[in-house]
């Protein structure tokens, strides 16, 4: 990388910089951006791109605000989706003077949540009757923090202390599919008033399949400016990516950049990949250390937006990831593969309510086409036990011979792919973090 560090580059830089009002670690130092901080700062602001990018495909597909799109059953478009529920979305905003009101209808006996998130991707709240016990359904109203506006007394106020948020509802799908979906349009939102709408920021698009380059940068301040990120202690990261946006209008530097970008922010943002960030890899699946909410974790916010937008918080799902064998080698389509579950550690035993495996491809992280159009395994593909008591699941283009129906899951020949494991409402190591399922053998 000393190519990216004459005299020439970062003299140019200092002088663009220090003509900035904004200041940042680096700044107070009167010291020049170095590569690594590039990188950092593109990192950092990918998750605000990530979010931007989806808010503005969704209102081009017909989002309202403070009005629920209710999906059918599979019918979803984003990274990594969960096919085990029927999902809402919403954008909700909210003001000083007005809040919306979102009414729960009673479900016993099958998951559900609302979720909110904010314009990082940061989970703000869920409402269930997990995470409101007193008041698991009725109406609830979504309110700015300090909005001064008039509510019966039977409606629960929920603070945010952001103006819009992301809602992501889920109810599951279960064993009669009819009633999930019938429960799920119970689920209504409206506006109280007439809040203020915000306007929605415009930034370039990109396809998940390229990473943008330095033009990410051309973006900052409407990205930054326009939603506040509720971590403390990522202030330098932000300072960085708005001097960077200032440095790049020079067109040396900006060409200079580019390459950092390319050969330097690319390649960090891809190693951080197979641990998910900060996490931790055994037998081939690996475990985030934080997901839904991230603290200062900016690293795992941006690839968990890139590969699963939408992630919730831990105790309501955790989340594994395996794109590679027990060997280490890649999975793919031209192999058979099995995961054996022993009988005191069956999936469904680390799971509160239910569990579930999908596959999804490595470029866009959709699911699998296939013929059956079968897209995960779980307790509803009635999976059958050995006479032993354990659990074998199949991995295979096509169904290996011995495997029952419900255990194999259909994989595209000649395509690389990745496995997710879901646990809601998650147990025992799983909660705690010392489990990790068995790995996958591959099949001869």
């Amino acid at each position: 990388m000393g190519f990216f560090r004459t005299a020439s580059w970062l003299t140019a830089l200092s002088i663009a910089i220090g003509a900035l009002t904004s200041t940042s670690a680096a700044q107070a130092q009167g010291k020049p951006i170095t590569d690594q901080d590039v990188s950092d700062a593109w990192i950092y602001l990918f998750a605000r791109l990530l979010m931007l990018r989806q808010q503005q495909l969704d209102f081009k597909d017909g989002f309202k605000w403070n009005e629920l799109v209710h999906r059918k059953p599979g019918a979803v478009d984003w990274p990594n989706p969960n096919l085990d529920v029927a999902y809402s979305e919403a954008w909700v905003a909210a003001d000083e003077t007005s809040c919306t009101i979102v009414t729960v209808p009673k479900i016993t006996g099958r998951y559900y949540t609302v979720q909110f998130l904010n314009g990082w991707g940061e989970t703000l709240a869920n409402l269930s009757e997990r995470l409101f016990p007193s008041k698991p359904d009725g109406d609830f109203a979504i309110c700015l923090r300090g909005a001064k506006v008039d509510l019966p007394q039977s409606t629960k106020r929920v603070d945010f202390p952001v103006k819009y948020s992301r809602v992501l509802l889920r109810v599951e799908l279960g064993d009669d599919w009819n009633e999930a979906v019938r429960l799920q349009r119970q689920f209504t939102m409206h506006a109280t008033g007439t809040p203020r709408l915000p306007a929605i920021p415009v930034t370039p698009a990109f396809d998940l399949e390229k990473l943008p380059g330095v033009e990410a940068f051309d973006s900052a301040d409407v990205a930054l400016s326009s939603e506040p990120d509720l971590n403390p202690g990522l202030d330098s990261y932000a300072a960085n990516a708005r001097a960077i946006q200032q440095a790049i209008r020079d067109p040396a530097i900006r060409e200079r950049l580019a390459t950092v970008v390319r050969e330097k922010a690319h390649p960090d943002f891809g190693r951080y990949g197979p641990p998910i960030g900060h996490g931790v890899v055994v037998n081939g699946w690996a475990r985030p250390a934080v997901v839904g909410t991230y603290d200062i974790d900016y690293v795992t916010r941006s690839l968990v937006n890139y590969g699963g937008i939408w992630a919730n918080i831990m105790p309501e799902v955790l989340y594994y990831r395996a794109s590679v064998d027990g060997a280490g080698a890649t999975l793919s389509g031209d192999n058979s593969y099995s995961i054996t579950f022993p009988k005191d550690q069956l999936p469904q035993s680390f799971a509160r309510y239910f569990w579930s495996v999908i596959a999804v491809d490595t470029t866009h992280f959709r699911v699998l086409p296939n013929p059956k159009q079968r897209y995960l395994l779980n307790r509803e593909t009635r999976p059958e036990t050995s006479s032993d008591g354990s659990l074998t699941l199949y991995f295979a283009a096509d169904k290996p011979a011995n495997a029952p129906d419900g255990n194999w899951l259909p994989t595209l020949r000649g395509s690389a792919y990745r496995l997710t494991f879901r646990f809601y409402g998650p147990l025992d190591g799983v909660a705690n973090g010392t489990y990790f399922p068995p790995p996958l053998v591959k099949q001869q």
